[in-house]
């Protein structure tokens, strides 16, 4: 095999496991726990959290009076261009790894070619595992010595840290700031 189809060939190959490890963690779960205070009263506190919710497209989803919990939930969508995208990517890659095996086996003639109607299949992997039903919790937890609340929120961390950036102001909610100091 001539070094310029080895190189070729490693650089498909990384991008192949590229896409794949991609493709996991546009559908992991990212789901956190994040405890908040304020020196308001926990009704007011729940209530302004349930209005925003719902303005941003979260349904109630019952809950628990004896752990005074609270439970939310709303779909999530996959975005459109970026399936495009992936799908693009993959079908590139997919080209590519198809111009070495013709280089490598001439006897393929063009039938590696057809690798690139696999590209698509990115895009279409990405959109079932990237679009579901996501979770929101608000448990409200002992209330403060100062007369204030403290909640537990559990959802997705992206969701956290609008809470936190959008609430902080009318609401009053503090939290330990380690949503938003994360690299992640």
């Amino acid at each position: 095999m001539p070094p310029g189809f080895q190189s070729t060939l490693l650089l498909t190959v990384l991008l192949a496991i590229g896409l794949v490890f991609f493709l996991r963690a546009a559908s992991k779960d990212r789901t956190t726990v994040v405890d908040i205070q304020s020196p308001r009263p926990p009704l007011e506190v729940l209530e302004g959290l349930s209005h925003w919710l719902e303005a941003r497209g979260w349904n109630r989803d019952g809950g628990d009076a004896e752990r005074q919990l609270l439970r939310f939930s709303g779909e999530v969508s996959a975005s459109r261009p970026l399936a495009v995208l992936l799908s693009l990517l993959a079908a590139t890659g997919a080209g590519s790894f198809a111009l070495v095996l013709r280089q490598l086996a001439p006897g393929l003639y063009a039938w590696p070619l057809l690798l690139i109607a696999l590209g698509p299949l990115a895009g279409v992997i990405y959109i079932r595992r990237a679009a579901r039903t996501e979770q929101l919790e608000l448990r409200l937890l002992e209330e403060t010595s100062q007369g204030g609340s403290a909640l537990r929120l559990r959802a997705h961390r992206d969701e956290l840290i609008a809470i936190e950036q959008e609430l902080a102001g009318p609401l009053e909610l503090a939290s330990d700031g380690s949503l938003l100091s994360s690299p992640i």
